[in-house]
Protein backbone atom coordinates (compact mmCIF):
# COMPACT_ATOMS: atom_id res chain seq x y z
CA UNK A 1 0.00 0.00 0.00
CA UNK A 2 1.60 3.25 -0.55
CA UNK A 3 1.73 6.13 2.23
CA UNK A 4 -1.40 8.40 2.02
CA UNK A 5 -0.84 12.03 3.09
CA UNK A 6 -3.12 14.37 4.59
CA UNK A 7 -4.04 17.31 2.29
CA UNK A 8 -3.24 20.02 5.26
CA UNK A 9 0.30 21.00 5.75
CA UNK A 10 0.62 22.84 8.93
CA UNK A 11 2.54 26.01 8.29
CA UNK A 12 6.56 26.55 8.97
CA UNK A 13 4.89 29.67 10.95
CA UNK A 14 2.91 27.17 13.49
CA UNK A 15 5.91 24.29 13.51
CA UNK A 16 8.11 27.33 14.07
CA UNK A 17 6.02 28.88 17.06
CA UNK A 18 5.45 25.19 18.40
CA UNK A 19 9.28 24.09 18.48
CA UNK A 20 9.87 27.94 20.44
CA UNK A 21 7.76 26.55 23.35
CA UNK A 22 10.17 25.22 25.58
CA UNK A 23 12.77 27.82 25.29
CA UNK A 24 11.01 30.47 26.32
CA UNK A 25 11.05 32.16 29.46
CA UNK A 26 7.86 32.06 31.68
CA UNK A 27 7.37 35.37 31.46
CA UNK A 28 7.38 35.08 27.26
CA UNK A 29 4.83 31.67 28.08
CA UNK A 30 2.29 34.43 30.78
CA UNK A 31 2.08 36.85 27.86
CA UNK A 32 1.46 34.66 24.68
CA UNK A 33 -0.78 33.50 27.02
CA UNK A 34 -2.38 36.70 27.43
CA UNK A 35 -2.08 37.46 24.50
CA UNK A 36 -4.27 34.13 23.12
CA UNK A 37 -6.84 33.55 25.91
CA UNK A 38 -6.99 37.58 27.04
CA UNK A 39 -6.29 35.73 30.71
CA UNK A 40 -3.32 34.99 33.06
CA UNK A 41 -3.32 31.42 33.51
CA UNK A 42 -5.02 29.92 35.86
CA UNK A 43 -2.01 27.72 37.31
CA UNK A 44 1.65 28.03 37.56
CA UNK A 45 2.85 25.10 35.59
CA UNK A 46 4.66 25.20 32.58
CA UNK A 47 4.15 22.08 30.77
CA UNK A 48 0.56 22.95 31.06
CA UNK A 49 0.95 26.35 30.13
CA UNK A 50 2.82 25.66 26.91
CA UNK A 51 -0.03 22.46 25.89
CA UNK A 52 -2.54 25.14 26.00
CA UNK A 53 -0.56 27.60 24.06
CA UNK A 54 0.25 25.51 21.43
CA UNK A 55 -3.13 24.21 21.35
CA UNK A 56 -4.94 27.75 20.89
CA UNK A 57 -1.87 28.26 18.22
CA UNK A 58 -2.73 24.90 16.18
CA UNK A 59 -7.03 26.03 16.47
CA UNK A 60 -6.03 29.45 14.77
CA UNK A 61 -4.11 27.52 12.11
CA UNK A 62 -6.60 24.82 11.68
CA UNK A 63 -9.63 26.88 11.79
CA UNK A 64 -9.13 28.61 8.34
CA UNK A 65 -8.89 24.70 6.69
CA UNK A 66 -12.42 23.64 7.13
CA UNK A 67 -15.02 26.63 6.01
CA UNK A 68 -17.89 23.87 4.84
CA UNK A 69 -17.91 22.52 8.93
CA UNK A 70 -18.09 26.12 10.18
CA UNK A 71 -20.52 26.86 7.53
CA UNK A 72 -23.08 23.49 8.26
CA UNK A 73 -22.24 24.44 12.14
CA UNK A 74 -23.50 28.04 11.41
CA UNK A 75 -26.40 27.17 9.80
CA UNK A 76 -27.24 24.57 12.91
CA UNK A 77 -26.82 27.60 15.33
CA UNK A 78 -29.56 29.59 13.52
CA UNK A 79 -31.71 26.83 13.11
CA UNK A 80 -31.48 26.26 17.09
CA UNK A 81 -32.38 29.96 17.54
CA UNK A 82 -35.19 30.37 15.55
CA UNK A 83 -37.32 26.74 15.97
CA UNK A 84 -35.58 26.39 19.67
CA UNK A 85 -34.47 22.30 18.03
CA UNK A 86 -31.21 21.27 16.65
CA UNK A 87 -31.41 19.74 13.44
CA UNK A 88 -30.24 16.03 12.91
CA UNK A 89 -27.06 16.02 10.93
CA UNK A 90 -26.93 14.41 8.03
CA UNK A 91 -24.24 11.68 8.27
CA UNK A 92 -21.59 11.53 6.01
CA UNK A 93 -20.49 7.84 6.30
CA UNK A 94 -17.58 8.68 3.94
CA UNK A 95 -14.42 8.37 6.27
CA UNK A 96 -11.80 11.20 5.96
CA UNK A 97 -8.37 10.87 3.65
CA UNK A 98 -5.84 9.24 5.36
CA UNK A 99 -8.31 7.20 7.34
CA UNK A 100 -6.85 3.43 7.39
CA UNK A 101 -10.16 0.68 8.14
CA UNK A 102 -9.45 -2.28 9.00
CA UNK A 103 -11.64 -5.64 9.12
CA UNK A 104 -11.38 -9.03 9.80
CA UNK A 105 -12.93 -11.22 7.30
CA UNK A 106 -12.07 -14.72 6.80
CA UNK A 107 -9.39 -15.15 8.87
CA UNK A 108 -7.86 -12.46 7.06
CA UNK A 109 -7.10 -9.17 8.74
CA UNK A 110 -8.34 -6.56 5.38
CA UNK A 111 -6.81 -2.80 5.09
CA UNK A 112 -8.19 -0.48 2.75
CA UNK A 113 -6.71 3.21 2.70
CA UNK A 114 -8.50 6.47 2.22
CA UNK A 115 -6.91 8.37 -0.93
CA UNK A 116 -7.66 11.96 -1.09
CA UNK A 117 -9.66 12.46 -3.87
CA UNK A 118 -12.10 9.58 -2.08
CA UNK A 119 -11.23 6.09 -3.50
CA UNK A 120 -9.90 4.17 -1.53
CA UNK A 121 -7.20 1.58 -1.79
CA UNK A 122 -6.70 -2.16 -0.86
CA UNK A 123 -4.56 -4.62 -1.86
CA UNK A 124 -2.40 -2.48 -4.43
CA UNK A 125 -5.66 -1.29 -6.25
CA UNK A 126 -7.75 1.75 -6.17
CA UNK A 127 -11.82 1.38 -5.67
CA UNK A 128 -14.28 4.10 -6.18
CA UNK A 129 -15.88 2.70 -3.11
CA UNK A 130 -15.95 1.11 0.15
CA UNK A 131 -18.74 -1.31 -1.06
CA UNK A 132 -16.84 -2.07 -4.10
CA UNK A 133 -13.50 -3.07 -1.73
CA UNK A 134 -16.49 -4.93 0.30
CA UNK A 135 -17.70 -6.86 -2.98
CA UNK A 136 -13.82 -7.70 -3.73
CA UNK A 137 -13.50 -9.05 -0.22
CA UNK A 138 -16.36 -10.79 0.18
CA UNK A 139 -17.76 -11.93 -3.11
CA UNK A 140 -21.20 -10.43 -2.39
CA UNK A 141 -23.17 -7.42 -2.51
CA UNK A 142 -22.10 -5.39 0.54
CA UNK A 143 -22.50 -1.94 2.06
CA UNK A 144 -19.19 -0.89 2.14
CA UNK A 145 -19.38 1.33 5.02
CA UNK A 146 -21.54 -1.48 7.10
CA UNK A 147 -18.87 -3.86 6.58
CA UNK A 148 -16.29 -1.73 7.86
CA UNK A 149 -18.14 -0.46 10.84
CA UNK A 150 -19.01 3.05 9.98
CA UNK A 151 -22.79 2.39 10.11
CA UNK A 152 -25.27 -0.09 11.91
CA UNK A 153 -25.94 -3.05 10.03
CA UNK A 154 -29.85 -3.95 10.06
CA UNK A 155 -28.99 -6.82 12.13
CA UNK A 156 -27.21 -5.02 14.93
CA UNK A 157 -29.79 -2.70 15.34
Amino acid sequence: MSQITTTFQPSASLLAQLARLPEMSWAELKAEHQRLYHAEPAVKHRRFVERRIATRLQEIEYRHHDRARLERNQRRIRALVESGEIPPRARKTAPMPGTVLSREFGGEIHRVAVAQDGTVEYGGQRYNSLSAVARAITGTRWSGPAFFGLRATKESK
